[in-house]
């Protein structure tokens, strides 16, 4: 018998510990109680055992440290650096208390813990043994759990949002009660109920199941994207967005009108606003105003507001030659897409995510702090506006259009040219350029780089790419396009052969429109003259004003065909007919009847009668 043998007599298996003359400290190995001294003699019933043995009568698996993972081995050996000082006076019953309360202690945790840590160990004397066990449940859901889990699911997990209270009152009544609602002797209590509900709790299910899909994507689901870091490694890539502003204001004459549109192009290396359209309308029609926004000259853009300022404070007049966008119905559209012919690369977020596109976003929190501060009391719209009893803020409007323009742009000259990007990731060349922290020195720096991607685009083909187009017909009359007929020189062949094309229209003038062939553009100009410089929707008023008339006189139209026509009839009735006519002297007789009939027109015009 040596120090550390498994012994074992009949179920019973025990480890020697120590071994002294007349006595012998030992281990049960089945009970895992703390160690015993007992005499020599009580061990002659006992013979060697192997380990084999034990795991097989514990149903204990020694597994191989190679087979754990990171978390089960830091589980493993925090335990046994709890015990290890406690292994050295193991024979030592007042040593080892006083040890294993000083363990307790430092580690919060109870006396009961460490030793049953101890015991594991010393049972097997592996440190495997200490690895936290695999708990796999598969125990099958008890009646009452069911029952649990099906009132979660019908009355909790549901758009209505109701208590786990009203949940667990519904389950007694649907479950738990007779057909005249008398409640069962035994139920579940409200305590179980809620334990089984914490415990299989799903925070994702539910979010989806209380809020809906869309509110768990925009306000609940991890953030764990990149951001605009995976779109924007160079200057180039723009992003748009459009916003209400939180401002009322009125026209030239006092009147209300309301809110204005503020749309803008942000570019996303350098946060610089390359562009802004402000508007009292949205969709495609701003975004036209934001693209020739973007090409212009700055300077002279400034200017035509009394505003002066430097080429570098915004030096920008090309389109980014990616755009990202949200999935706005304008964005998706066809005729925005069309950009894309000018070697434009537009990318469509995927519905509510919010980081993809926090640029803009903070870009319009930006600026509208900016001006926001300085016009409290004149149409600045507070957070309290949509509760009950707050002020109404459309009283206080005083500012037009125009005003609120040059202050929206000098805010953006500010946000551009003045203001500190402290997050932004300097590289070593821009320290060494010594790079000033503005959006548009970072720009002006960007552009100079390999990589940068802007595309110069003159403003008539920008604009005839971005107009709505429609298929037109070539026919004799001309190019019929809405309905409407155009002409060109130059096109008699395709007049005459006919067929469809594609053609470029502006809905706010029929005056022209353009055809699309090869990638240019021929202009066409209309050949019904009346309709010059009349909008689409004028025109098209007018054609169904004209077709109501037209129909509303269809009725006396055929009344009057048939009225006609009897009274054809009666006169071509009281006709005498002659079966034989005379076929001589044709001429002689139409003069004489030409005599009878002739009338002197001159006479009868000068008569005084």
């Amino acid at each position: 018998m040596k120090k550390y043998d498994l012994l074992r007599s009949g179920d019973s298996i025990i480890r020697v510990l120590e071994v002294q003359s007349d006595r012998v400290l030992v281990i049960d190995c089945i009970k895992r109680a703390m160690p015993v001294w007992i005499d020599t003699v009580a061990l002659d019933s006992y013979s060697e055992c192997t380990i084999s043995e034990l795991t097989e009568i514990t149903g204990t698996i020694i597994v191989d440290v190679d087979t754990l993972d990171a978390s089960e081995r830091k589980v493993m050996y925090e335990r046994y650096t709890m015990i290890a000082p406690i292994l050295a006076f193991i024979a030592d019953e007042r040593m080892r208390s006083s040890l294993i309360c000083s363990v307790a202690t430092e580690h919060d945790i109870s006396k009961q813990t460490v030793r049953n840590y101890l015991c594991l160990y010393l049972a097997y004397m592996d440190v495997t043994a200490l690895a936290p066990k695999h708990r796999e449940d598969d125990r099958q859901l008890t009646p009452d759990e069911k029952n649990i889990r099906w009132a979660l699911n019908k009355f909790f997990y549901t758009t209505k949002k109701q208590s786990l209270m009203t949940a667990y009152t519904m389950m007694l009544k649907e479950k738990y009660c007779d057909a005249l609602g008398v409640l069962a002797e035994e139920y579940p209590s409200f305590y179980q109920f809620r334990y089984f509900y914490r415990k299989t709790r799903n925070l994702q299910n539910f979010y989806i199941s209380r809020d809906g899909l869309k509110n768990y994507q925009r306000n609940n689901r991890p953030l764990t994207g990149d951001g605009v870091q995976e779109f924007a490694p160079a200057v180039g890539v723009g992003m748009f967005d459009a916003t209400v502003c939180d401002i009322y204001l009125v026209n030239e004459a006092g009147s209300l009108v309301g809110r204005p549109i503020l749309t803008a192009c942000v570019d996303t290396y350098s946060g610089l606003c390359c562009g802004y359209s402000l508007s009292w309308e949205g969709g495609v029609y701003s975004l036209r105003g934001l693209m020739l926004n973007i090409i212009v000259d700055k300077v002279a853009w400034c200017q035509k507001f009394g505003i002066s300022i430097q080429k570098e404070d915004w030096n920008c007049d090309r389109l980014p030659a990616t755009f990202i966008t949200d999935m706005g119905s304008e964005y998706t559209s066809e005729n925005f897409e069309q950009i894309a012919e000018l070697g434009v690369k537009v990318v469509n977020l995927p519905s509510y995510r919010p980081e993809l596109k926090g640029l803009i976003e903070k870009f319009f929190d930006l600026v509208q702090e900016s001006f926001k501060k300085h016009l409290k009391g004149k149409g600045v719209i507070e957070p309290d506006y949509q509760e009950r009893g707050a002020h109404d803020y459309r009283k206080d409007a005083c500012l037009t259009m125009a005003d609120f323009e040059r202050i929206i742009l000098y805010c953006i000259i500010y946000y551009n040219s003045q203001r500190i990007v402290e997050s932004f990731p300097y590289s070593e060349a821009m320290i060494a350029a010594q790079v000033k922290p503005h959006a548009s020195q970072i720009w002006n720096w960007g552009k100079s780089q390999i990589g940068s991607n802007l595309i110069g685009i003159g403003k008539r083909e920008l604009m005839l790419t971005l107009l709505p187009r429609t298929t037109g017909r070539f026919s004799r009359k001309g190019l019929r396009v809405n309905k409407l007929r155009y002409h060109c020189d130059g096109y008699t062949e395709r007049y005459l052969s006919g067929g469809d094309v594609t053609v470029a229209y502006n809905p706010e003038d029929v005056t022209s429109v353009w055809l699309l062939e090869d990638g240019t553009y021929a202009e066409f100009t209309i050949i019904e003259s009346r309709f010059e410089g009349k909008d689409l929707t004028m025109v098209q008023e007018l054609q169904t004003s004209q077709r109501a008339i037209v129909k509303d006189s269809t009725r006396d139209n055929l009344q009057a065909q048939i009225n006609l026509a009897q009274h054809i009839e009666a006169i071509a009735g009281g006709a005498n007919g002659h079966t034989d006519v005379q076929m001589k002297n044709i001429r002689s007789t139409r003069r004489r009847e030409q005599t009878k009939r002739h009338r002197d027109y001159m006479k009868e015009g000068t008569s005084r009668e």
